[in-house]
């Protein structure tokens, strides 16, 4: 239980301090607050203001990235040995971390009804082939096998939206002089050419239960929660194919166009078997990640990568570059009708050819020019098709075959059959689903053997010394840590209401330039003079406001989740204060998640920040208690109950109230009934929470200090089976910790509202505060 504050022992100074409170209260503002002047929408203006600092924040992160570095250009083999850890930190953020398969041999794929053989041509013949990659899991495409001896071997990758057929000139739709596998075949080079995942909507989902995403993003948003990205996963079938072609003898290469130039880019700059890469329709800066499809969003990149430096793990090795026509991608694609669009919001243009000039020259900057030789920018053109002949020549070259391609192409290759490409786009998504599926299984297993397993504490003191590597963990690893506030609180206040029991002043804190904290503090009228009262933070849940909470107008909209909480608690005696989180605003504030997760943060990190702050001030205001501040949360202020508490620790509890889950299945599983993979929260994943932190890893965060859940058991977030499961993790480890009463669960008949019984009893308890003599007991109903 949290004991009353110590009594002030200098009456002098509680006189003092009483006189400037009451004096600061007639005139309707606070202690130490200037007058509040903002105008306007301040939700709003939050919002632009984070973005506008998280702009600044990408531009500084692009001018401090050599703090990751350590380059040594004295040679190629040093080079390689100092960039290592570079390479391995972006396996990591790429999720291509999974042990492969062993290639023995490519399988041709085919039945009685469509032959394994699909093309011949004077030089070489086309088959339908997989290779293994990880358990149930393959790579599908075509294989161009010359007839005669094998001068080099090439993984030609198209884009999402292209077939292997294309880039093999078995079906139209690329000039044949761009048809790179064709073309290399001719030249006498094996040719793999996979079919990536597509940004089609068909096959996202499960059966009963389409999901209007684009295969690609309905990859990304499972993996992304267990660690894992359908980057790394194509990367990994890039690498398993080499393993086969390194196998078969000669030198290897890997060329790409569009997604297929990202996939061949990661490949190239992640194993050094790779002595030759052309990137077609793909290099830039990156410095607008957020804006692209967010199947491309990769946590912490551009902290230390933008292309130039990912051209750096490629050096000496070739890498040419072309500038060519990208793939146009304008937002997410249309859903089906009958279907909702919920995918994320990205598009893809192509650069001007300075940018992409600006980035090229930067990567030869960065290798010196002793180790630059191989690196070759092809200007094909903004409007040109992709792999130039120019491009395909180099290409050949650098892998140590001086044959130019031919001026005329052979005749295109008699085709013998056709694979049924929508069953075969349909097996890569599925295979990739399940195989994160399992991984989102074994995610709790996992989390036992890193976070449970490893504690020793039995009690409250120990439990306390030990939390703070885990803490550590949380914040920086998995949330995203900014600086402390960087400016003066400078508290800005004014009189906004008033009824019988208290005042409602709207507070302006500042945090970092543009960014700043914002709320109502509900101040009840019967303080005594020299008084130190609990203080509870009432925080709304998405597209909520302060005033959600404090409202008691049982017609609004509000009411009926958060019945006027704040306000009830007020008028119960408390001190309440209602910030305003920046989760409002829909794609303005998500995009707020697109532009932190490159840079290794998130929309918490703001968020921490600016409750720190507000603890600053609130615990400095002369009628607070500072050991007595609770925190108490609904929705998506539940999810913010979870993670504030459990990093703040000046939060002496903390409520959830219509959020607490199994939080990673939630998120992550296909079969979750709620699953946040069919709904619009593209921004709700969190890097490798599922092998790090679900909620009773966040819980005991916050333990020995209390915590309570608030469930209704018609609260369509989650199921109370679920939900049970999760907590009792939570009441075990408080039990071990010999502060069981301190964990509690309350079930009411309700919905996603704020129920205001257990939870009220909860906080009269554990915040040491009467209940008042006549109830205003539960929130008005």
């Amino acid at each position: 239980m949290i004991s009353r504050a110590r009594k002030v022992k200098s009456r002098p100074i509680v006189l003092l301090l009483c006189v400037f409170a009451l004096a600061a209260r007639a005139q309707g503002s606070l202690p130490g607050a200037q007058s509040l002047t903002l105008a306007g929408d301040p939700s709003a203006q939050m919002v632009a203001g984070i973005d506008r600092f998280l702009d600044r924040q990408t531009e500084l992160a692009a001018t401090e990235r050599g703090r990751f570095w350590k380059r040594d250009l004295s040679s190629a083999d040093a080079l390689e040995k100092s960039t290592a850890p570079n390479r391995e930190r972006l396996r990591t953020i790429i999720g291509a971390v999974d042990p492969r398969l062993p290639v023995r041999a490519l399988e041709f794929t085919g039945d009685t009804a469509t032959p394994a053989k699909l093309a011949d041509a004077p030089g070489y013949e086309v088959f339908a082939v997989r290779w293994p990659v990880f358990d149930g899991v393959w790579g599908e495409g075509l294989f161009l096998r010359p007839k005669g001896n094998a001068v080099a071997g090439i993984v030609a990758i198209p884009d999402a939206d292209q077939t292997p057929e294309l880039l093999a000139g078995l079906v139209p739709g690329l000039p044949p002089e761009n048809q790179i596998a064709r073309r290399l075949a001719e030249r006498g080079c094996r040719v793999l050419v996979p079919v990536l995942v597509s940004r089609d909507v068909t096959w996202s989902g499960i059966p009963g239960k389409p999901a209007s995403l684009p295969h690609r993003e309905w990859i990304y948003r499972q993996a992304y929660e267990v660690g894992r990205h359908v980057i790394g996963y194509e990367v990994q079938k890039i690498f398993a194919a080499v393993d086969w072609l390194v196998a078969q003898g000669g030198p290897v290469g890997v060329s790409g166009y569009g997604e297929g130039g990202l996939i061949a880019l990661h490949a190239a700059a992640l194993d050094p078997r790779i002595g030759a890469t052309l990137v077609s329709g793909y290099f830039d800066s990156r410095q607008r990640l957020w804006s692209e499809p967010i199947d491309r969003n990769v946590v912490s990149l551009l902290r230390e990568f933008g292309d130039a430096e990912i051209a750096t793990l490629i050096a000496p090795r070739a890498l040419l570059v072309e500038h060519s026509a990208m793939p146009r991608v304008e937002g997410s694609p249309a859903p089906a009708p009958g279907r909702r669009n919920i995918a994320a919001p990205g598009r893809i243009a192509t650069p001007e050819l300075a940018v992409v000039r600006s980035e090229f020259e930067r990567a030869r900057a960065l290798v010196g020019e002793k180790l630059r030789g191989g690196f070759l920018l092809v200007e094909a053109g903004a409007l040109a098709a992709p792999f130039s002949e120019r491009a395909q020549t180099a290409l050949l070259i650098a892998l140590g075959v001086p044959v130019p391609i031919a001026a005329k192409s052979p005749p295109a290759p008699a085709v013998l059959g056709a694979v049924d490409g929508a069953e075969r786009q349909r097996r890569q998504v599925k295979q990739l689903e399940e195989h994160t599926q399992r991984l989102v299984r074994a995610s709790e297993a996992k989390r036992q053997e890193r976070f449970w397993t490893p504690i020793k504490a039995t009690n409250a003191a120990a439990w306390s010394e030990a939390r703070p590597r885990l803490k550590q963990q949380l914040w920086e690893d998995v949330l995203g840590k900014f600086p402390p506030a960087s400016l003066p609180a400078n508290p800005r206040a004014r009189r906004v209401g008033e009824t019988d029991a208290f005042v409602t002043h709207e507070v302006v804190l500042d945090v970092w330039p543009d960014v700043f904290a914002w709320g109502l503090l509900l101040v009840p009228k019967n303080l005594a003079p020299g008084e130190r009262r609990p203080v509870v933070v009432c925080q709304h849940g998405l597209e909520g406001l302060p005033a959600d909470c404090v409202t008691q107008d049982p017609t609004t909209r509000a009411f009926q989740y958060y019945k006027g909480f704040a306000a009830t608690l007020a008028e119960r005696g408390f001190i309440t204060f209602a910030p305003h989180n920046p989760y409002r605003g829909g794609d303005a504030f998500r995009v707020l998640q697109r532009k932190a997760n490159p840079l290794g943060r998130s929309l918490f990190s703001v968020i921490l920040a600016q409750h720190e702050r507000i603890l600053d001030w609130l615990s400095a205001l002369p009628f607070v208690d500072p050991a007595r501040i609770g925190f108490y949360g609904l929705s998506y202020g539940g999810k913010t109950a979870m993670r504030v508490p459990a990093l703040l620790d000046r939060y002496c509890l903390s409520i959830c109230s219509a959020d607490f889950n199994e939080w990673v299945r939630k998120n992550a599983a296909t079969d979750y009934p709620s699953s946040y993979l069919f709904t619009g929260e593209y921004e709700i994943f969190e890097w490798d929470l599922g092998h790090t932190f679900n909620y009773a890893e966040m819980a005991a965060l916050i333990a020995p200090r209390p915590f309570m859940v608030e469930r209704g058991h018609r609260d369509g977030v989650g199921t109370d089976e679920w939900v049970s499961y999760e907590f009792a993790k939570v009441r075990r480890f408080y039990t071990r910790l010999g502060v069981a009463d301190r964990a509690e669960i309350e079930y009411f008949d309700g919905p996603h509202t704020i129920n205001g019984q257990g939870t009220f009893e909860f906080l009269h308890r554990h915040l040491n505060w009467p209940k008042p003599a006549v109830t205003s007991a539960a929130p008005r109903r």
